[in-house]
């Protein structure tokens, strides 16, 4: 079965509660379709590189699907309806990522303090 990741952007002023409200329909929609959500991460409420509809921020979401195409179609059809989603973006892909995705990992490394080694002016050359 095809395998797939759907992100979606929800308003800044939603609640926490909202935005998993909104992460439970998509997961109904996808198993009314015959589909599968595999794994679902939320990474928060995160700064916009630009403003989309008057949002600065939004709250990121992320499903891990498998399914055939009509689950996607419908997904999107009715993604596309909400008002409380402002982007989303499916695509598919050969394989889920085991373990948490790069932005969670990238939380985690900011969490501990991490930061990557700065480079001097004369390593460039």
């Amino acid at each position: 079965m095809p395998m797939y990741e759907h992100v979606f952007l929800a308003r800044q002023d939603l609640s926490q509660s909202q935005v998993d409200s909104l992460a439970q329909e998509a997961t109904k929609i996808i198993e009314n379709n015959e589909g599968k959500v595999v794994k679902t991460e939320t990474w928060g409420l995160r700064t916009l590189a630009y403003k989309i509809q008057k949002n600065r921020k939004a709250h990121f979401v992320m499903l891990n699907i498998d399914g055939p195409t009509s689950v996607v179609a419908e997904l999107e059809r009715q993604t596309a309806i909400n008002e409380d989603v402002i982007r989303y973006m499916t695509i598919r892909v050969e394989e889920h990522e085991s373990g948490p995705s790069v932005m969670m990992r990238k939380n985690e490394r900011s969490e501990r303090g991490e930061r990557r080694p700065r480079r001097d002016r004369d390593d460039n050359n």
